[in-house]
């Protein structure tokens, strides 16, 4: 039996998820397709999970600055009950997202989706049987599976990429090898250090490498790093991994041998495309792996795809970002996909780094002539009360037309504090919007205020920061 839509979603991770949501709210008929745990890889083994473990993590290192407060006793990191916390947490946001479903009247259907034709899916492995979807759009939002280099293997209780660590409770031993440079080992070194493990951080590459933080802001987030005692070994090759033993032992350049009671592999993600057969709709992929598009849409027009299976950036911010806009191109005709740069970044470890835009050098790689408005927190009343005045806010701005180029906070709540960047509804007049907005005071946003204050003093941006905005000195109707 043939069912159709106007809309068929292939995975219910953010991206897919959202765009089912706003596609019904917009009136479209929408079936989505899960062959795995509802919510993908973000809800049940990414982001979600593991900020819950980072918010345990703080609450731990905070504590050596609680006895200044009035405050008594210690905390105990205990690894196996944080697990089972942040399984709980899952388990509640799944089931309100599939009531969600429900209730908008999105059919939700469990199973294996895999092309037929231009328009047609057939899909199989569900309980509810084989069934074919006819829709007039169909979207791709499959995410990624974890990249596992060599010479590693995955091995559970030994060898866990973060599926598999969030999958099943973590394995006994306290000595934990986090492999990896990028995001997601940066905060996993952190965060297993915090829950009692004793963390051998290695990588080949320089942490953070590929990112966009500013030196600065790396070299913040290294100091509290190695605060709590975690260091990034880095320029290391691995020769050889050992699980024979009881242990695992990892041969690194140099014959150096370090043993540990089990590995966690931070190493990226990889586009999951496999069994789509995506030919028989005439859709692409990259030698990357990635689905080939131009903005949203595949090379077959009603196909779009977004998120980790398009996009190198591969974070649920821009998976969420281009769910958005792939619903109003469906119903626009349109192809503007969301400028990735201007898409929230953020990390969460010993701090929190958050940036969007460009910074200094790739804005004078483009040709701009940037300029750069600074404000600490270690002056911050609301910071100081916190006892968290680590970190800044630094604007990025052109000195030849006063917009906002881009931003970077680093600190307690940047992930956070980074919207205040993303709201206004051009970078021309966006510095305008955060310079005229009304604060709570104390509070932590008031620095974002006063670095784009600085680039209006110091740099000659007075217009562009106090200039007019559109409505300024209409009359206001109080009826």
């Amino acid at each position: 039996m043939t069912q159709r839509y106007d809309l068929a979603v292939i995975g219910s991770g953010p991206g897919g998820y959202r765009a089912a949501v706003r596609a019904a709210l917009r009136g479209l008929s929408v079936a989505l397709v899960e062959r795995g745990d509802w919510g993908g890889c973000c809800l049940n083994r990414g982001c979600v999970p593991k900020k819950d473990w980072h918010h345990t993590a703080r609450l731990l290192t905070a504590q050596d600055r609680f006895a200044d407060r009035g405050l008594r006793g210690r905390l105990e990191p205990d690894l196996e009950a944080a697990w089972r916390h942040q399984h709980a947490v899952v388990q509640r946001v799944r089931e309100s997202y599939q009531n969600y479903l429900r209730q908008l009247k999105v059919t939700a259907m469990e199973g294996h989706a895999r092309f037929t034709g231009p328009h047609t899916l057939a899909v199989t492995g569900g309980a509810a049987g084989p069934c074919t979807l006819e829709a007039h759009h169909i979207l791709i939002a499959t995410g990624g599976e974890p990249h596992v280099p060599a010479p590693f293997h995955p091995l559970p209780g030994r060898v866990l990429t973060t599926d598999l660590l969030f999958e099943q409770p973590p394995p006994p031993g306290r000595r934990v090898a986090v492999i990896g440079s990028g995001v997601v080992a940066t905060e996993m070194a952190f965060i297993l250090a915090a829950l009692g493990r004793e963390v051998v951080w290695l990588a080949r590459s320089p942490m953070l490498r590929r990112q966009g933080f500013s030196r600065p802001a790396r070299k913040a987030l290294e100091e509290a790093l190695g605060a709590t005692g975690v260091r990034l070994h880095s320029g290391r090759r691995f020769e050889s991994v050992d699980t024979a033993g009881d242990g695992v032992t990892l041969t690194l350049d140099g014959d150096e041998r370090i043993t540990v009671d089990w590995v966690c592999l931070g190493t990226g993600r990889r586009p999951h495309t496999a069994g789509l057969d995506l030919e028989r709709a005439g859709v692409e992929t990259d030698a990357a792996g990635f689905v080939r598009r131009e903005g949203l849409r595949t090379g077959a027009g009603h196909i779009l795809a977004i998120g980790d299976v398009a996009n190198p950036w591969m974070t649920a911010n821009h998976a969420l970002a281009e769910a958005g806009a792939a619903v109003d191109r469906i119903l626009d005709g349109g192809t503007h996909a969301p400028d990735p740069l201007q898409v929230p970044v953020v990390v969460y470890s010993a701090l929190e780094l958050a940036r969007l835009g460009l910074d200094e050098d790739a804005a004078e790689d483009a040709g701009l002539e940037p300029a750069v408005g600074f404000a600490a927190f270690a002056t911050s009343p609301c910071a100081l009360g916190q006892d968290e005045p680590r970190g800044f806010v630094r604007l990025v701005g052109d000195l030849d037309r006063g917009t906002l180029l881009g931003g970077e906070i680093v600190g307690a709540q940047a992930g956070e504090l980074i919207h205040l960047l993303s709201l206004a509804p051009d970078a021309d007049t966006a510095l305008a919007w955060i310079a005229r907005g009304r604060y709570n005071h104390p509070a932590r946003a008031e620095e974002v205020l006063n670095a784009a204050e600085t680039l209006g003093a110091k740099w000659g941006l007075g217009q562009a920061v106090w200039g007019s905005l559109p409505g300024d000195g209409e009359a206001v109707d109080e009826q």
